[in-house]
């Protein structure tokens, strides 16, 4: 596991086969398929498993923005709470069951210490923009999640306006810091509005899988 202030991995810096990436130091190349079924043996929940497919989903964009690898972002945000349904005790369980699941695996250390710098209470400084695009995201993504789910017409047509207004209103989607979710964009030097927007546009082509379609997908407005 990469320890707190070694340098991360350089993100895309050699080319990966189609479907597959190289994963530093570890040697290990990703591969989503693999990452899915490790998802599916360790998360029973299906609104966690479709956080984690959001999350993946908005890391992956923030690799096409940032330049970083796309796959290794992706699969970043997607094992980000592996452990979460088996071990939710922040005292004594997530995130710290996946990490070592994920160095037994041979996943790459840069990926390892994002999962563990997502959660401040492990105190791990976010050093990377991929560490930093994933505390901006998370729970981000679970607030978009939360405003599509209410809305006749689903993700389609959400606005950050309309995002921005529901983070004005604290008894919905209580349970999400709102504080990590504007400290989130401050840290990775983006406009809330803008982040809120590629998040938006990173899940509606996902709306069926991650049950934000509506019953009215593409009308009105957010």
């Amino acid at each position: 596991m990469q320890r707190a202030g070694q340098a991360p991995t350089e993100p895309g810096s050699a080319p990966a086969e189609p479907g597959s990436s190289r994963a530093g130091q570890a040697g290990r190349q990703l591969s989503r398929a693999e990452a899915l079924a490790l998802l599916d043996e360790w998360v029973r929940s299906d609104s966690l498993r479709r956080h984690c497919l959001a999350v993946e989903a908005a890391m992956r964009a923030q690799a096409r923005e940032r330049g970083g690898e796309q796959e290794l972002w992706g699969l970043t945000g997607l094992l980000h709470d592996l452990d979460y349904d088996r071990y939710p005790d922040p005292q004594s369980g997530h995130p710290r069951m996946a990490m070592a699941e994920l160095e037994r695996l041979g996943y790459p250390p840069e990926l390892i210490r994002a999962v563990a710098s997502h959660a401040d209470y492990l105190g791990v400084p976010r050093e990377s923009e991929m560490e930093r695009a994933l505390a901006a995201v998370d729970e981000l993504c679970g607030f978009i999640l939360a405003c599509a789910y209410v809305r006749p017409s689903g993700i389609h047509g959400l606005t950050p306006k309309s995002v921005r207004k529901k983070l004005g209103q604290p008894s919905f989607a209580a349970a999400v810091n709102r504080e990590d979710i504007t400290h989130g964009a401050q840290d990775l030097g983006v406009e809330l509005d803008r982040l809120i927007e590629s998040v938006i546009a990173a899940l509606e082509p996902l709306a069926v899988e991650l049950g934000i379609d509506g019953g009215e997908a593409g009308a009105g407005g957010g």
